[in-house]
């Protein structure tokens, strides 16, 4: 059973669909259960002005992407950087033990499209 969290985020899915020229934009799948999760963002100021999340797979790695996408806007690179697992969880308010790799998932796309991002306003383009 799913928390009301986890189901409100998967039929209401905040942040969802693509950015129209992203500053960067990464794909991560986990091999074992076929879920894909994209991540793109815009940086405006030093912050994550926008952000989009496409995902394909499960319930939890819906609302996952949902959540770690609602945690990351507005912050700076360096905020979004220190946000763990925990506080997507506390979002999330818990997931099935099983349905763990969903967050774990979600917080590796984040990861990855944050490093995206530091080389993209270290080189300028942002």
């Amino acid at each position: 059973m799913y928390s009301p969290q986890v189901l409100d985020h998967f039929e209401h899915p905040r942040n969802s669909g693509l950015l129209d020229h992203p500053d960067a934009s990464v794909q991560v799948e986990n091999p074992v259960c076929g879920d894909v999760l994209r991540l793109s963002a815009i940086i405006v100021d030093g912050r994550i002005s926008g952000i989009k999340f496409l995902s394909q797979g499960c319930v939890p790695a819906i609302a996952c992407g949902s959540a770690v996408s609602e945690l990351a806007k507005g912050k700076t690179i360096a905020q979004a950087n220190a946000l763990t697992r925990g506080e997507l969880m506390e979002m999330l308010g818990e997931l099935p033990e099983a349905s763990s790799h969903a967050a774990a998932l979600a917080m590796d796309a984040l990861s990855k499209l944050l490093k995206s991002l530091e080389s993209t306003v270290t080189s300028g383009y942002a």
